[in-house]
């Protein structure tokens, strides 16, 4: 979303019945994501599903096996987005024009990615064959609160390094 606090994920899978929404906890855990606007996909008009949501577990999906795209909206958490899977992905993230990950002290992006800024100004990151995804971005305000601290801390190193340095060195002559 524009604003940075959801996404909009679209997930194709194969030769499956069901569909989990969970992301990975600390431990290895699936941890439920709340999700909507959940729409499914493929050789089928209307694709039905049917959803399970069992007490203190994620909930799911199931359809008939086949080949599907799962599609969903769901909330994010500190900019950042994050995914494990069982089995080798090709993932593709784009990043709307207001935010950014070029900056390396305010974004993060797992190994194996590469990022494209497109024409229309928004960005895209892309991982082949991953079964883990991290990338955290940062809006304009977060970009500029930095250039202020970095140069508040260069002025506070002038005035308590250099110079009283260069006050010793006119003493000693």
């Amino acid at each position: 979303m524009p604003n940075g606090t959801a996404y909009n994920a679209s997930v194709e899978i194969t030769g499956a019945s069901e569909y989990v929404f969970a992301d990975v906890g600390i431990m290895g855990e699936n941890v439920p994501v709340q999700v909507g606007n959940v729409q499914l996909s493929g050789n089928c008009s209307p694709c039905t599903y049917n959803w399970s949501m069992p007490w203190g577990a994620p909930s799911s999906i199931t359809f008939a096996k086949g080949n599907y795209t799962v599609s969903y909206l769901a909330p994010l958490q500190d900019n950042t987005l994050q995914g494990t899977f069982d089995s080798p992905y090709q993932v593709n993230v784009t990043i709307p024009e207001e935010f950014d990950v070029r900056n390396p002290l305010l974004a993060g992006i797992s190994q194996g990615a590469t990022v494209t800024r497109d024409g229309d100004n928004t960005t895209t990151v892309q991982w082949n064959n991953t079964v883990t995804f991290n990338v955290r971005f940062y809006d304009s305000g977060h970009e500029e609160l930095l250039w202020f601290f970095l140069q508040f801390m260069g002025i506070l190193v002038l005035i308590l390094v250099v110079i009283p340095w260069l006050l010793s060195l006119k003493k000693a002559e």
